[in-house]
């Protein structure tokens, strides 16, 4: 099942491989236990790690995107990407849980001129967050090419 999510005014996350499930616990920020539609339990990654208490409610409905078939070094075979919160007037609110989401619409609305800001003319380059390995790499790159200058 193909999920696309609209994230802000015409700008959409797209999820393949969704699959719904029952939200059981969350044992750490990075792990949540669900229950899949045959029953079986299984752990999903968390892409939120804030508390998020008011939505992970045990027997929640969850949205899981799966990644079996392209696992690659992932530990685990599903990613928790929104959780069905209903409203006061009994309708059904989908929340996306997936905190990458807003870099990457931000980067796309950047990229399409749909934000435009003072000085936004000037903007040459979008560029997202470095990963924290790679800022440390690269730190330590800087140190051992300083040391490599000054003998």
């Amino acid at each position: 099942m193909l999920i696309v999510i609209k994230v802000w005014y015409n700008f959409y996350m797209k999820y393949e491989k969704m699959m719904k499930a029952q939200f059981i616990a969350r044992p750490n920020r990075f792990i949540a236990e669900v229950r899949l539609s045959d029953g079986t339990e299984t752990r999903a990654h968390v892409k939120n790690t804030g508390r998020c208490r008011e939505l992970l409610q045990p027997g929640a409905t969850v949205w899981l995107e799966d990644h079996t078939a392209r696992m690659g070094s992932r530990k685990l075979a599903y990613s928790l990407i929104g959780v069905e919160k209903q409203r006061k007037n009994g309708s059904l609110l989908m929340v996306n849980m997936d905190s990458q989401a807003p870099n990457q619409v931000a980067a796309e609305a950047l990229n399409s001129g749909a934000i435009c800001l003072p000085d936004m003319s000037l903007l040459t380059l979008v560029k997202g967050e470095p990963s924290a390995i790679r800022v440390s790499i690269s730190m330590w790159r800087m140190q051992t090419e300083r040391k490599d200058t000054w003998r």
